[in-house]
């Protein structure tokens, strides 16, 4: 306990006010202080909105992608194989775009070589599925890069009011600018808290989300090639996993006569 209290409570007189806590400092701000917390607040909580909404979503096209290493190669056919994928997810689009590819090119006249047709379909279809995955991270972009700026609003402006209780007053004792300088400080403090967790996480949803466009466009070119090899090239599929066998129930012993 502060000794402040414990001196206060032996003498049997009244405990003296905090003057230089938070909402002491905030009420110091005003309404801009008020508001330029506000503002962090919602740019804080959407930052980690997006960032936990993006990790579930590309944990699930990752953990799609062990479905098309396994049963969709085992396939006689594209047809077959995406049928083996998980409906609406980015490999499903991939493979039934490239057999929509292959049936349009054959209903066509003069349009070209079908190999460069399937090509562009499939680089049209990824860039729509990295377009949906990348969705929302200009938002943590535009606060890792606006937060310090807007905390840095919030510091101006207490120092900017610090200075006018030093007029006024005459003298820049620490009862006259305390307030105004710690609600300053506090806005800076809080706009690198919002910053630097939406730097990190735009960081790595980026460099997840370049993984995952490694893996499509793998994918993306094993297509081509299977079309343009009529199907005898493909990737190697590994043996799926022996089934365990029960275990051997014990003999019985033998009768005794």
């Amino acid at each position: 306990m502060n000794l402040y209290y414990l001196t206060a409570a032996a003498a049997g007189t009244e405990a003296p006010v905090n003057e230089f806590g938070f909402m002491k400092a905030m009420e110091e701000g005003g309404p801009v202080a008020w508001s330029i917390l506000a503002v962090m607040i919602i740019m804080s909580v959407g930052s980690f909105y997006i960032l936990f909404t993006k990790y579930f979503e590309q944990a699930k096209v990752m953990r799609q992608y062990k479905n098309v290493q396994t049963a969709f190669w085992r396939t006689a056919s594209l047809k077959e194989g995406a049928t083996k994928l998980e409906k609406n997810s980015a490999w499903r689009q991939l493979a039934d775009d490239a057999v929509t590819a292959q049936d349009h090119h054959g209903k066509m006249e003069g349009a070209g070589n079908e190999i460069h047709f399937v090509e562009e379909e499939l680089a049209h279809s990824q860039n729509t599925i990295n377009q949906s995955l990348s969705g929302g991270l200009s938002f943590l972009a535009s606060v890792g890069a606006t937060a310090p700026f807007i905390g840095l609003l919030g510091t101006v402006i207490g120092i900017y009011r610090a200075l006018i209780n030093i007029g006024i007053e005459g003298s820049a004792s620490i009862d006259k600018v305390a307030g105004p300088v710690g609600e300053a400080l506090i806005m800076t403090a809080i706009g690198l808290l919002v910053a630097v967790p939406a730097v990190l996480a735009f960081n790595w949803l980026q460099s997840r989300n370049r993984r995952i466009d490694a893996l499509m466009t793998d994918f993306s070119n094993n297509i081509v090639a299977y079309i343009g090899s009529n199907g005898t090239i493909k990737p190697a599929v590994s043996a799926a996993a022996p089934a365990k066998k029960p275990a051997a129930t014990p003999a019985a012993a033998p009768a005794k006569k």
